[in-house]
């Protein structure tokens, strides 16, 4: 959709909004699904109870988002900086700089930074968990990240720093004095691969796969001595972590041990993104709790707001309310249905929404005027239960307030999102017609 189009499209669907009204944007993570079986063929969106989401629908409109494009299954980092109106189909310098950058690590351009988790391998180097159980807490990866930090000893001279930050998921950046690493190397993490400076999820389940080597992708010097660091830091990392005491005192509990590491999204230069608020001429605001959603708000220059654990939807309503005092835009990220969505598990993500629904739609419509307020819900990707990975399947788009103009949709629900008036959008073009209806 071009520009003119977009403009006489938004004309279209709105009324005048005086510019007193603010925005709520909020992104479910991995929201959008595909039917399923444990639910009698329904998704997890439209079998769960959501009153104040479907409030919401009743008084707006909804179509769908295809948030970095269509036969790209994103991760996290590129749906969001889609959804926040950034193209980032070219010249993206990838996921590690950016967590890097939102945890405050050292990084400058030549160095590598990599997205890491810790994982489960058997004896044979097959993939048993890709999250070490789900349930690795962050005392035991801080643990195990110090015992890397001070037993891994590169060659050439190479240091390293290797930061645990929420959960299974960590951070690594690697430097070499004197040289320029490059990230033309493939992960070592076989779930995802690399399109350009894109992380692609490759769908299905992690059982059949072993962790993979590192291999340049071109000939550069910089990539050839970078692919060798990554897997002298992944062979190294594993023989510690197989006898570190977390791991013996989970396998006494019958956890899976947090014996490897999987490396994926290098980049090796600093990001440099137009400012979210010269970019729309308007405050904003991020509440947000991941390393990427940190990390995101950090380099787009949003103000960062703490919301309290992942689960805190309630604080994080709260909070939302109080910060529309000072801002334009409060961006919330929240990403409780994602998870479930990557463990299969259906019936937990219809419950999760449901929780969402209750503690953060609820309290937030309980302190906001829909006049004064415009609402908008999306995702950054799917994360369909039956694939237990992102998928490239559209998500669905919720505006609502008194003065969007209403349409057919009766829930927020990917079908629903078929039939709306807002039809089918690019991620990029999301923010830009939402604020010009609630600016």
């Amino acid at each position: 959709m071009n520009q003119t189009t977009l403009k006489h499209f938004v004309g279209k669907i709105c009324n005048h909004v005086p510019l007193k009204t603010k925005l709520v944007y909020v992104l479910l993570d991995g929201v959008g699904d595909l039917p399923n079986p444990s639910l009698n063929e329904l998704t997890p969106l439209q079998a769960a109870r959501t009153p104040n989401l479907d409030k919401l629908v009743l008084n707006g409109c909804m179509g769908l988002v295809y948030t970095v494009g269509k036969g790209i299954a994103p991760e996290s980092d590129a749906g969001v900086l889609s959804m926040l109106g950034y193209d980032i189909s070219a010249g993206y310098v990838g996921r590690g700089p950016i967590e890097a950058i939102g945890e405050s690590m050292e990084f400058g351009d030549g160095q590598l930074a990599l997205r890491a988790n810790f994982a489960t391998i058997d004896h044979r180097g097959k993939i048993l968990d890709r999250r070490a159980g789900r349930n690795l807490s962050s005392e035991e990866a801080y643990s195990l990240a110090q015992a890397i930090n001070s037993g891994v000893v590169l060659g050439g001279g190479a240091s390293f720093q290797l930061k645990a930050t929420l959960g299974h998921r960590c951070v690594l950046v690697i430097r070499l004095k004197g040289s320029n690493l490059s990230s033309e190397i493939t992960n070592t993490d076989p779930a995802y691969i690399r399109r350009g400076g894109l992380g692609v999820a490759v769908g299905g389940t992690t059982m059949s796969m072993e962790v993979a080597k590192a291999v340049p992708t071109g000939p550069a010097r910089g990539a050839i001595i970078a692919a060798t660091l990554v897997n002298e830091f992944t062979q190294q990392s594993s023989e510690i972590l197989v006898r570190h005491s977390v791991n013996t005192n989970r396998k006494r509990e019958g956890k899976k041990p947090a014996n490897v590491i999987l490396l994926r999204d290098p980049g090796h230069l600093k990001p440099s993104f137009e400012p979210i608020d010269k970019k729309y001429g308007a405050r904003f605001a991020c509440l947000a709790d991941m390393p990427v959603e940190k990390g995101i708000a950090s380099v787009t220059g949003m103000e960062l707001v703490k919301g309290g654990t992942p689960i805190d939807y309630r604080l994080k309503a709260e909070l939302a309310n109080r910060l529309l005092s000072r801002f334009s835009v409060i961006y919330v990220h929240i990403k409780g249905p994602d998870e479930p969505g990557h463990d299969g598990d259906a019936n937990l993500k219809k419950e999760i929404i449901e929780d969402v629904d209750n503690g953060f739609f609820g309290e937030l419509m309980g302190h906001i005027s829909s006049e004064e307020v415009v609402v908008a819900v999306s995702a950054d990707h799917s994360t369909p239960c039956t694939l237990r990975a992102h998928s490239d399947h559209p998500v669905p788009l919720l505006l609502s307030g008194n003065h969007v103009n209403r349409d057919k949709s009766c829930r927020f629900t990917e079908r629903d999102g078929t039939i709306g008036s807002l039809g089918v959008l690019r991620g990029p073009d999301v923010l830009r017609t939402i604020l010009k209806l609630a600016l």
